[in-house]
Formats: C-alpha cells, sequence, structure tokens
C-alpha cells in the first residue's frame, strides 16, 4: 500500500491546486485616440487573459452631432481621423487601423447621397490604402453573395468636379473599391446603415459600417451583417453591433467573433 502513496499525494495537490486558481479575469484595455468634432474617438480591447474578445471603438455623441454641414464634395474624401490599433491586437484580430470619413453631402451612387459616416476599419496597413491611386483597377474574382461592385457614371458636374467620369467599382483614391449589398445599389430611397467591403488590386482591405447621421442622432443599439466569402478568407471579425450608452452618452462600435476563413 505504501508504494501508492505519493501518487495519492501528487493527485491530491493537483486537484487542491486547481481548485485554488483563479479564472482569468475579463478586462478592457484603452487604446489611441483622435479628436473629432470636439470629442475624443477612441480604440478599446476587450480581452480574457491573453486572449481578445472583442475590439470596438467609442463614438461620442458630440463627435456626431458636432458634424458640420458641408457645402460642397472635396476629391478624394479627408479623413477626420486615422487611430491605429496595436500590433499585438491586429495578430489576433486581423483589424490595423481606424480610419472614420464625414461624409456631410453624402456620395455617389443617389442611395447614398446624404450625410454619413464612413468608419474603414483597416486590414491591411494604413500606408497600402494611402497609396491607392486608382489606376490598378483589377476587381475581385469573387464578392460575398448579395453584394455588388459597380461602375458608377458620374453626372458631368461631379465628374468635372472629381475629374473623372466613372468610378470603377467605385474606386475612391486613399481608399479603395466599395463593395456594396445589392439591394442597397438599386434602391429608390435613401441608405439608413450599411456594412461595406473594400479591395484594391482584387484583395480585401477594409470593412466599413457606413451609417447616416440621422440614425446615429437616435441614440439606438444597431447591428450590421459582417458578409461571408468574397476573397474574405483571412482573419477578420465576424459580428458587428453598434451599441448606445446612454451613461456615457456615446455608441461602443465592437466587432467579435474572429475568424480566419469564409
Amino acid at each position: 500500500m505504501s508504494s501508492y502513496r505519493p501518487f495519492v499525494q501528487v493527485v491530491t495537490l493537483a486537484i487542491m491546486a486547481g481548485a485554488c486558481a483563479k479564472p482569468l479575469p475579463i478586462t478592457e484595455t484603452a487604446g489611441a485616440c483622435t479628436p473629432v468634432h470636439g470629442a475624443d474617438v477612441c480604440i478599446w480591447t476587450r480581452m480574457h487573459g491573453d486572449t481578445v474578445l472583442a475590439v470596438g471603438a467609442t463614438i461620442p455623441f458630440k463627435s456626431i452631432e458636432g458634424a458640420a454641414p458641408e457645402t460642397t464634395m472635396v476629391w478624394p474624401p479627408v479623413a477626420v481621423a486615422k487611430i491605429p490599433i496595436d500590433a499585438a491586437i491586429t495578430k489576433q484580430t486581423g483589424l490595423t487601423t481606424l480610419t472614420m470619413y464625414w461624409e456631410g453631402m453624402g456620395h455617389p451612387p443617389g442611395p447614398f447621397m446624404t450625410p454619413h459616416f464612413d468608419f474603414h476599419f483597416l486590414t491591411v496597413p494604413l500606408a497600402t490604402v494611402e497609396a491607392i491611386d486608382c489606376k490598378d483597377l483589377s476587381k475581385p474574382a469573387a464578392l460575398p453573395a448579395g453584394y455588388g461592385l459597380p461602375d458608377i457614371p458620374l453626372p458631368p458636374p461631379i465628374a468635372k468636379m472629381f475629374g473623372v467620369k466613372t468610378l470603377v467599382g467605385l474606386c475612391v483614391p486613399n481608399m479603395g473599391m466599395h463593395a456594396l449589398p445589392t439591394t442597397q445599389i438599386e434602391a429608390k430611397d435613401t441608405f439608413r446603415s450599411s456594412m461595406v467591403v473594400g479591395y484594391t488590386k482584387g484583395l480585401p482591405i477594409f470593412i466599413e459600417p457606413m451609417v447616416t447621421r440621422d440614425m446615429l442622432m437616435q441614440k439606438a443599439t444597431f447591428d450590421l451583417t459582417i458578409p461571408a466569402g468574397g476573397g474574405l478568407t483571412g482573419l477578420a471579425p465576424r459580428h458587428f453591433t453598434a451599441t448606445w450608452d446612454s451613461t456615457g452618452n456615446r455608441y461602443r462600435f465592437e466587432f467579435t467573433d474572429f475568424k480566419t476563413g469564409s
């Protein structure tokens, strides 16, 4: 019997150690911030130990209501914020940078000619996107189901302003091509929100919640579907929620469910 005693003692100690082990805490870490229309838009990360559960951005209501009306379009559009995401977080999520745009007059095609915000969550280095000049008009071999990448002829006044007659694949310099749900491209009514997928040289480069100012002014929580397939086979989030935080008077944009594959 004595020959079994050390083994029993080891097992007992292991069980006791496991019982005493504390569960890993879930923590939220603040990231970089940039002032937008009088308030700071900030990146944050929710972690379970060393594992990323969510990457998000706080969008203060002041940044939304403080956006001034615009009377002329700027081409190419200029970002109101470029907020880096920590490299260690990028390794687990695929997200590198948030670039935020205020489209005070909207932009073509017709359903999107209304004041709105573009929130580009890049999946490539910022320098890659800023080098896009829309001279390489290669389109992806496949798009997510239900998405289109149209060539948009511009009305003469806008074409003269932009110096281009047609936006091939809705390509915008310093941004890339914009794939949109076909139901919205063909709609007669003004859009309210959309999840856009960006491309350059046939490869995906960003995921973009695009939301009208009117919708954000309602202070309501909403979800947008991140499409599967269409080249989105790398590491990327699969779920997006915008939660209205009445206590902080802000939205909390949140990406979760990070996976590799379509």
